[in-house]
């Protein structure tokens, strides 16, 4: 009778065509100084034509053998590693699994090599395609068992690790040297983080060093492809769509205009991202995403246990490679998607970045860019109460009465980024989280919104000598007064247009010519949770995010600009007491960071072009 499945690593070895001694006999040789049995061994080992049956036959040898598989034999358990046992038959796989354990278990000199050949599975194997003797080398075909196969790969270190518990501690620097570079397909940085990120279920202890692994080569692609370069890949790629589009409208469907605009809103959404790099940083964090997902929540509700410690890691890596990098645009969303799944992770998020910006041992670049993210979290967390915000709010504010109240009377009571720094970072987020929440505060009670405002004192803010106007971003800074003037709460104007007299022109020279220009972002600042520009990741930030609600029309923003001149050319405060103060919500009609084009880049603000936002994909 045949030896069941379950019994087969312990039956004998099948007979099959071979030369030379057994393994055991070879090696024994090999020490004594007869080299011929050795080189005709691997001889046959290096065979790809070589048979299921024969692989065993191997194997099963080399398990009896692996007390002689010294450091000298080196090469010879190289060789036998990069045999193909992944894509064969059940009983290779499992002979092969065998052997692992007894070698690893028996001479842990080999311990690395095993990682590097189970790491290599990771990816899609590349297959060399040979076509006039020239080989080209695709690593695009879809492999239907490659599921399967991963869960091999899986199976494996965790039957080394039972033989070797210190196999983590190897393993992580291996998972960095093999991760895809930058020029790899996008299935095989996919298929490589899926694996990581599979990795820390069964080695939690490795969990944070992979999430900082991930991070930081993703982070790279998020500040290659800038915000702008994505958005105008887009935009290219859109137009050029359009245009093929209404070529094959005049060809082919002069006299069916209304069935072609119906199709075309039908027409699925394509999620490809026109920029190579920005495709590859969305299926990485779309990925992360899905994970997060998955380890916060059991059977559809969330455990908060498993919350917190992956929250823990996350902010570390946050602290450690997202907070420092300048202008990334997409990464840090990771931290925004995991404080949405529990108001207390918001809560500590908000906690955190708090102390860092009232640490004044923490350097003023990172605490300037704490500034930027507690207001843009403030701002864009639909998940965030109204309660939560207007705490943060006195505490920022309260903190900012303090700071005003320290320079009084100091030799340093002047308009200086280098000095204060962090003082106009936080204004400038007040001004930016009041511009976003200003409605939900009112709204319900509009009596007992108003004084809540008021108590704020934005007044004493603006006007005191450090001249917080004069730093923040004009986009902010006139939205900002003019929902203040509206309401009553600030006058804003007359500083701004005394502002805008000082402003020193730049002249620079180029090839082109001479061109006048002002700085108007000497902050150097960005708004890190502006909307999400990759396809697939957006759907699952658009639902927990906040979008900014455009309530005017063009006609409304001419008149909102008309409205800044005029104000500028006030000099009575109480002018903003009579009838041409505005009544409608109307004064609000351009997305905060993208106000005065001409003055201030998208890139250097975060915010998308209108255009942009309106557009269909």
């Amino acid at each position: 009778m045949l030896a069941p499945e379950k019994d087969f690593i312990v039956s004998p070895p099948r007979k099959t065509v071979r030369f030379g001694g057994t393994v055991a006999d070879v090696l024994v040789k090999y020490k004594q100084g007869d080299f011929n049995d050795y080189e005709l061994l691997k001889h046959q080992l290096l065979d790809p034509e070589i048979k299921d049956a024969q692989i065993i036959n191997w194997l099963h040898e080399f398990r009896g053998s692996v007390m002689y598989l010294s450091k000298d034999f080196e090469q010879l358990v190289d060789i036998v590693l990069k045999l193909p046992w992944l894509r064969r038959s059940k009983a290779v796989v499992e002979e092969y699994l065998s052997f692992l354990g007894n070698l690893v278990s028996a001479q842990t000199i080999h311990l690395r090599p095993c990682l590097r050949m189970i790491v290599s599975y990771f990816t899609p194997l590349r297959i060399i395609i040979k076509e006039d003797d020239v080989d080209i080398s695709d690593s695009e075909d879809e492999d239907e068992n490659l599921p399967e196969n991963f869960d091999t790969c899986h199976t494996a270190l965790q039957l080394v690790a039972r033989f070797v518990p210190s196999t983590p501690r190897f393993l992580m620097p291996i998972l960095v040297q093999r991760f895809p570079f930058i020029s790899k397909s996008t299935r095989t940085l996919e298929c490589y983080i899926h694996n990581l990120l599979r990795i820390t279920i069964y080695f939690p202890v490795l969990r944070l060093e992979i999430l900082q692994l991930i991070t930081e080569k993703l982070l790279k692609m998020d500040v290659s492809a800038s915000r702008q370069d994505i958005e105008e890949a887009e935009e290219a790629a859109f137009q050029h769509n359009e245009k093929e589009g209404t070529m094959e409208e005049g060809l082919f469907n002069m006299d069916e205009d209304e069935e072609i605009h119906v199709n075309r809103l039908e027409a699925p959404v394509n999620e490809t991202m026109a920029h190579p790099t920005a495709e590859r940083l969305d299926i990485g964090l779309s990925i992360l995403f899905s994970y997060i997902k998955d380890i916060c929540h059991v059977n559809g509700e969330i455990d908060l246990n498993k919350a917190k410690d992956l929250y823990r890691d996350l902010l570390t890596v946050f602290d450690k490679l997202i907070l420092p990098t300048h202008a990334c645009s997409s990464m840090q969303f990771c931290m925004f998607y995991i404080c949405s799944f529990k108001l207390g992770l918001a809560e500590a998020f908000l906690e955190h970045l708090w102390k860092k910006l009232q640490n004044p041992n923490h350097p003023a670049v990172i605490r300037q860019a704490t500034c930027n993210y507690i207001g843009g979290f403030l701002a864009r967390a639909k998940f965030l109460p109204v309660v939560s915000v207007r705490a943060c709010l006195d505490l920022m504010v309260n903190w900012l009465h303090i700071y005003i109240n320290s320079q009084d009377a100091g030799s340093r009571a002047f308009c200086d980024v280098t000095y204060h720094g962090p003082f106009y970072s936080a204004c400038q987020a007040v001004f930016y989280t009041f511009i976003f929440r200003y409605k939900q505060i009112l709204e319900g009670n509009l009596r007992k919104g108003l004084a809540y405002l008021q108590s704020l004192n934005f007044e004493r803010i603006i006007m005191c000598q450090l001249n917080p106007l004069k730093i923040c971003l004009p986009s902010v800074v006139n939205l900002f007064a003019a929902i203040t003037r509206k309401y009553q709460l600030v006058f804003c104007y007359t500083i701004i247009e005394k502002n805008n007299r000082q402003f020193i022109p730049v002249i620079r020279s180029s090839t082109s010519g001479d061109s006048v220009q002002t700085c108007i972002n000497p902050l150097d600042s960005f708004f890190p949770f502006d909307s999400c520009v990759l396809k697939r990741s957006k759907k699952a930030i658009d639902p927990i995010y906040q979008v900014w609600e455009e309530d005017s029309s063009a006609e409304s923003f001419q008149e909102f600009q008309k409205l800044i001149e005029k104000g500028a050319a006030v000099a009575d405060e109480d002018d903003f007491l009579k009838d041409e103060t505005p009544q409608s919500d109307k004064v609000v009609g351009i997305t905060p960071g993208s106000f005065d084009s001409h003055l201030s880049p998208a890139s250097s603000v975060g915010s998308p072009p209108v255009t942009f936002l309106h557009r269909h994909f």
